[in-house]
């Protein structure tokens, strides 16, 4: 496996996988669209709160029409099932190109599957988000519609982050989802760039990869003997530009020396 993720990561033409941009910041998103390898984008209310988003559906709006052939996904906030259902088939208004996002369960743990279900039959595009375990997995995907697309995130990240290792999960997740050929499973909250090629070795259709992360793709297959060289002159300067230095017992006695 480590091998085979080695050779892939020399080349983003190997890549099967769907690139998708994580974020709310309006330019990030305008820069990152430009890009022939982002193919769709991703948001929610935390995001848009930490980037000031004061106004849900204009920001929405805005969003749409400067992105209107990439698929985008914008979140409910409601906690009540009818409402949650309610602010889904408005949402879903806003353009062809939106998947409306429907988090597993509400706050009080009471599975989101029945509206899930409800939701797909009638041909709403999901974004199934803050999905985590594999029982999740097969309850969403025996909930959706046949004919209707859906995407799956399962938050691979986060359980990584619990010590678990989140290849073998995500590979039984995209057996599971077999059973329903338009639904997707996106790889939610990577930690590193080096995720991408994780997730499209075990089979995950997409990846949603925050801006820092982003950042990084003009590095792969970098030489590393030249990023070795790279880092210690970043740190040599740094070091000179704090002017820090260490007096030696080696300097003092060459400096005595001299003095003599």
């Amino acid at each position: 496996m480590t091998e085979q993720i080695t050779q892939m990561a020399s080349s983003l033409d190997a890549l099967k996988i769907k690139i998708f941009a994580d974020g709310a910041d309006l330019d990030g998103i305008l820069k990152l669209a430009a890009n022939p390898l982002i193919k769709g984008f991703t948001t929610n209310p935390t995001l848009m709160r930490k980037a000031g988003v004061t106004d849900y559906k204009g920001f929405a709006a805005e969003l749409i029409q400067a992105v209107p052939n990439s698929p985008i996904s914008f979140e409910v906030f409601a906690d009540d099932l009818p409402e949650m259902a309610a602010q889904a088939r408005e949402i879903s208004t806003w353009g062809p190109n939106v998947n409306v996002k429907i988090p597993v369960t509400n706050t009080q743990g009471e599975s989101c599957v029945p509206i899930i279900e409800t939701l797909s039959a009638e041909g709403v595009s999901l974004n199934i988000t803050a999905v985590f375990t594999l029982d999740q997995v097969r309850a969403i995907t025996a909930a959706l519609d046949d004919g209707s697309p859906a995407i799956i995130s399962v938050f691979a990240g986060r359980i990584a982050d619990t010590g678990i290792d989140p290849l073998g999960h995500m590979r039984d997740a995209v057996a599971i989802m077999k059973t329903k050929p338009r639904a997707e499973l996106l790889w939610a909250s990577p930690r590193e760039l080096l995720n991408i090629f994780h997730a499209d070795s075990v089979g995950c259709h997409i990846i949603t990869v925050t801006h820092d992360v982003l950042n990084k793709l003009s590095i792969i297959g970098k030489d590393l003997s030249e990023y070795s060289l790279e880092t210690v002159r970043m740190f040599y300067e740094d070091a000179r530009s704090a002017q820090y230095s260490i007096e030696t017992k080696e300097l003092l006695d060459e400096t005595a020396v001299a003095a003599s």
